[in-house]
């Protein structure tokens, strides 16, 4: 192997590792917080953390392996079940990512009646809608015998072995990714642009108000006339830098791989396999990101984990003393004896 096979397959183990990880972080957090549990979001989180461990677990390593061979990794009837779970769950994902800017849109711009529209029972019809919406596209391909190992990105993905067929799967590959990629992509910028412009009105309110206080605080030290103009700063960078993250990222993440799948299918210009493969691990990435930008960078989810730490932290140090207690007394009875 070259210098750029050896960094592909280190990146490759890097983003299997963290995603397992972090994924699995995530699971633990929404078992162990009933808090968590009761908020309707964390439904659409348990799904998109159901799917990125799926992912990392079935389709992550058989790529990595179809990489250092060279060749399928697996029997065939394997790689097409493997084929139709990614065009599952990459597609289940996206979806998911929509109802969760959909859910934080009902929240910030209809606070009110956030409760009467976003209950446990619509979340579960959306996510209903989710499986149904991203189930159709496999079967349709697994029925048409468009699912294979596909070498120019090592994985068992949608691909056509039939030349004749070249143009019906051009189209079935363009519907399937403007019904999920550009569809959710579509939703993000939607809702989370109808937030941000909510987010900065109140912004502008606050700002009014601690102005006019400033004002009438003439005796005011002058370091905490900075610090609340600081904070007005960092207060209006907040959402831009979370919405810039939620929409940067889907784009950063998703949209080189299915530009190079549309790319490769209408042969403008040739893809060579090094960009196929990195285009893939981009895809993959997505799944590494997921839980640090919906989950575990958020308030509620690092108090969790300080709970868990500290509960651990607690329980050897208990454990610890009275191991210590129980060493004292026997040295005790035998300079006694």
């Amino acid at each position: 192997m070259n210098i750029w096979e050896v960094l592909l397959v280190f990146l490759l183990v890097v983003l299997i590792l963290v995603s397992l990880l972090s994924n699995v972080l995530v699971l633990i957090c929404f078992l162990y917080s009933p808090d968590i549990r009761k908020q309707v979001p964390g439904l659409f989180i348990l799904n998109l953390t159901f799917c990125n461990l799926l992912v990392t677990v079935l389709n992550m390593p058989l790529t990595l392996a179809g990489f250092l061979y060279k060749q399928q990794p697996a029997g065939d009837h394997f790689c097409h079940v493997v084929g139709f779970l990614e065009t599952f769950l990459t597609t289940s994902s996206m979806l998911s990512m929509a109802a969760l800017s959909i859910d934080r849109w009902i929240a910030v711009v209809f606070p009110l009646s956030y409760h009467s529209k976003m209950r446990y029972k619509d979340a579960a019809i959306i996510l209903s809608y989710t499986w149904l919406h991203s189930v159709s596209f496999p079967i349709v391909a697994a029925s048409l015998s468009w699912l294979g190992f596909h070498p120019l990105y090592a994985s068992c993905t949608l691909y056509n072995k039939r030349p004749e067929e070249r143009t019906q799967f051009l189209v079935f590959t363009g519907v399937f990714h403007s019904l999920s990629f550009l569809l959710s992509l579509v939703v993000l910028c939607f809702t989370y642009l109808k937030v941000l412009k909510v987010a900065r009105f109140h912004c502008k309110r606050i700002d009014v108000i601690t102005m006019q206080t400033l004002v009438l605080l003439v005796d005011i030290h002058p370091s905490v006339r900075e610090r609340c103009l600081e904070e007005q700063k960092r207060r209006r960078q907040r959402a831009t830098k979370k919405i810039s993250t939620f929409i940067g990222t889907f784009i950063l993440c998703f949209a080189p791989y299915v530009i190079t799948r549309l790319i490769e299918l209408s042969s403008i210009v040739p893809i060579s396999s090094h960009w196929g493969i990195i285009s893939k691990c981009l895809a993959y990435s997505k799944v590494v990101s997921d839980p640090f930008v919906y989950s575990l960078l958020r308030h509620q989810y690092k108090t969790t984990w300080k709970d868990i730490i500290n509960k651990i932290l607690k329980r050897s140090s208990i454990n610890s003393s009275a191991l210590t207690n129980e060493s004292h007394s026997r040295n005790i009875l035998q300079i006694n004896e």
